[in-house]
């Protein structure tokens, strides 16, 4: 699974993106999927100890499901992250082919000659 993330951008030209930045859309998306199956193990394990009904099992699930909270808020940050770097890369891309520069307050600065 984790080789066809980008599968379907070829060698990352198509889009302007170099290697480094889909090595490190590849890396977040893998961080990911880890942490996906590492919360579908925990809601498995938390829906087991909910139907046994055991004290023990009942007062384990609060720190499962305390997990399982950051795993969501660090799967929430990482694509936050991703987002922003396609962004930033889109952007930086676009610039390099319109062969302008961008100036501090975000206008376009033309070359002469």
């Amino acid at each position: 699974m984790e080789g066809d993330i980008f599968s379907g951008i070829g060698n990352g030209s198509q889009l302007g993106v170099d290697g480094k930045v889909l090595q490190t859309f590849h890396k977040s998306f893998v961080q990911v999927q880890n942490l996906l199956d590492q919360n579908r193990l925990l809601i498995n394990e938390i829906n087991q100890n909910q139907e046994s009904k055991l004290p023990a099992n009942l007062t384990r699930n609060v720190g499962l499901i305390r997990e399982l909270n950051n795993n969501v808020k660090r799967v929430v940050d990482l694509y936050g992250d991703l987002s922003t770097s396609f962004s930033k890369s889109m952007d930086a891309s676009s610039e390099a082919e319109s062969g302008g520069m961008t100036r501090s307050d975000g206008k376009k600065r033309v070359r002469s000659g």
